[in-house]
């Protein structure tokens, strides 16, 4: 092997990576191919003899030692006996001498199924990518002022062959894009499929940062998934884990025999909640390897964004730790103020170089400016997930519509602050899991009130200011909750209560298509001028009306009955003279309601109400929401 020459890379690779700039250093750390040969390079500093070692040896530590890169920290060699698609690990030697256990490669772009854990090196890319035209108007469109409506999905249980073996990208693209086309949603989020190396994480806990999961096909496989989706208008984001790592020896742990990865203090390099460790975010190789591995799948995979996990852990350094379990700042704080320098690093630096992603946080605190941008202090996201909107509007409907009206402000609350960030309402998988029941069974009543509760529910987020997101099963009323290990149950929608499953499916492309067609539920829904109560103090009747505003656009006026009573003969105020069609009626028999609505549309009379000059007289439907839109 040939390891003897101190510059197999480059003066400018190693200056960006140790000063922590790095925005690609995946091209030249890993295993590459040049010329007939292998490169490897690993970044130990702490080691005193790194070697590779795979099949292309015998797996003999000593064979095919690596040499030191300078004053790098980076060992290198080149050998031309490692073939794409044969496994490797390096072998390392801390400082006193201690041989580690075998450690796969932080930056390999291929792997081993688990449980087998070795590094693969990579076989070049031939995909042929269709989507240019996509990647053009993606640069050139505007998100926030764009319908975003995401599709959550977990790649390993969406569906499932006979023998319950999930289906690898490709056939999960045949059948999923054309759906999720149909449906009518604008994107679909992938959660994490970097590899790691326990399922029941869900990706939650990636060994490698840079390596697609071998569960689901190849590389070339999830490219051709974001490909198809492209060609069909639809962009993908994907579930991006920078905030801990599982301690699993063949990984990041102690990689060089020190907290090279983690912080050395576990009051801030390990993580109470999982088990699992920090990164160490103010060591510049960190920050190298954080940094390239968002511009890795943005770039090499054409993600149209990142869903940047747990983000809130990152910002405290008091994150669910009790009193003398966390180190202040040096300003005495519980800001983590190297992680935060980190977060906006990588939201310029990726907002810089890719046009038209999007940056989404999922940050469950009222940490201020998180979609602000840096230059005015804000973390530089473009949206942020409102967990408080969530927990709040659950928390409502699970309760007895009986008792709705002691907690009217539970779904007026999200509105006092809905304009002070870029937000993403989502229902996401993590309310259908661990004893928290799916969406229809958090729902109170009998199975009646069950699908009406839930149909009335996203009628009112989807009429809500801000972009939505939903976790897959719930478009069609999963019962039990989400099992990763099992495919939703398809055949509800065949079942002795087809058709009410049916109906929630219907009526979520019907709310996608409808949002889609009216500018004045997408376009400003960041903006406070985008938006008006009409009657928000209805309590003892759990009534909510607003209106929805565009400029140039007819307003939309939705009209929320949340008892299982109808109203009848109820006056609102209303901006304009004219007709008034009834677009959307979650309480009609297409849907599985009881049928009670406005017989399509309802005139404008002369008389002065909630403070407009005209109003109309609706039918207000039990458990039903309603959007009504002008008519010239």
């Amino acid at each position: 092997m040939t390891a003897e020459s101190a510059n197999l890379l480059s003066t400018e690779d190693l200056y960006l990576f140790a000063r922590g700039e790095h925005e690609c250093a995946y091209k030249f750390l890993g295993a590459h191919q040049q010329q007939g040969t292998t490169r490897f390079a690993v970044w130990a500093p702490s080691a005193s003899f790194v070697s590779v070692c795979g099949d292309f040896n015998g797996w003999n530590i000593h064979s095919h030692p690596l040499s030191p890169q300078g004053h790098s920290g980076i060992w290198a060699g080149v050998t031309g006996d490692a073939t794409p698609g044969m496994h490797y690990k390096y072998y390392i030697v801390d400082a006193n001498g201690h041989a580690l256990p075998l450690k796969a490669d932080p930056y390999a772009q291929e792997s081993q199924l688990r449980p087998d854990t070795a590094s693969m090196v990579p076989h070049e890319s031939n995909y042929d990518w269709q989507d240019s035209a996509w990647l053009q108007k993606r640069s050139s469109e505007h998100p926030h002022k764009n319908p975003v409506i995401i599709y959550e999905l977990h790649a390993g249980s969406w569906r499932r062959t006979e023998e319950n073996f999930p289906y690898n990208y490709r056939e999960l693209a045949d059948q999923l894009i054309p759906y999720v086309r149909d449906m009518g949603f604008t994107h679909i989020q992938l959660m994490p499929v970097s590899e790691h190396p326990f399922d029941g994480s869900w990706g939650y806990q990636p060994i490698g940062l840079f390596c697609p999961t071998r569960r689901f096909g190849s590389p070339d496989d999830l490219r051709y998934l974001i490909d198809l989706a492209h060609q069909h208008d639809i962009g993908v984001l994907l579930d991006w884990v920078p905030a801990h790592f599982p301690a699993d020896d063949h990984g990041l742990k102690q990689f060089d025999g020190t907290h090279l990865y983690e912080h050395a203090d576990p009051r801030k390099g390990f993580h109470p909640d999982w088990n699992t460790l920090i990164f160490n975010y103010g060591r510049a190789e960190v920050i190298s390897y954080l940094l390239s591995s968002a511009i890795f799948w943005l770039e090499e995979f054409h993600f149209d964004g990142l869903r940047v996990d747990a983000v809130a852990s990152m910002l405290y350094l008091n994150y669910s730790r009790k009193e003398g379990e966390w180190i202040p700042n040096h300003f005495g704080g519980t800001e983590n103020l190297e992680a935060i320098s980190l977060l906006r690093l990588i939201n310029e630096r990726a907002y810089k170089r890719i046009a038209g992603i999007m940056m989404v946080a999922e940050e469950s605190t009222a940490w201020p400016g998180v979609t602000q941008m840096t230059s005015q202090g804000g973390l530089g996201f473009g949206f942020k997930w409102n967990m408080g909107w969530m927990n709040d509007t659950l928390r409502y409907m699970s309760r007895d519509p009986i008792h709705r009206k002691h907690h009217h402000q539970d779904l007026r609350f999200g509105l006092v602050y809905a304009f002070s960030e870029q937000f993403i309402l989502p229902l996401s998988h993590d309310e259908v899991v661990h004893g928290k029941r799916s969406l229809l069974e958090k729902m109170p009543g009998d199975d009646w009130q069950k699908f009406a509760n839930l149909r009335a529910y996203l009628a009112f987020m989807w009429a809500h200011p801000g972009k939505k997101l939903l976790f897959m099963g719930a478009e069609f009323a999963q019962r039990r909750e989400w099992n990763h290990d099992r495919g939703l149950d398809w055949h509800l929608l065949q079942g002795d209560q087809g058709e009410l499953h049916q109906g929630i499916q219907k009526l979520v492309a019907d709310l996608n298509h409808t949002v889609r067609s009216c500018p004045a539920l997408y376009e400003l829904d960041s903006d406070a001028d985008g938006f008006r109560w009409i009657d928000a103090d209805v309590d003892n009747h759990s009534v909510y009306i607003f209106m929805r505003k565009a400029p140039g656009h007819a307003p939309v006026i939705a009209v929320v009955n949340l008892t299982p009573v109808v109203h009848y003969h109820w006056r609102i105020g209303i901006p304009h003279a004219g007709r008034y069609g009834e677009i959307l009626n979650t309480d009609s028999s297409y849907y599985g309601g009881s049928g009670v609505g406005n017989l399509g549309a309802v005139e404008a009379q002369p008389i002065p109400s909630h403070g407009f000059d005209h109003s109309i007289v609706l039918n207000l439907p039990p458990l039903g929401t309603l959007f009504l839109c002008h008519q010239v």
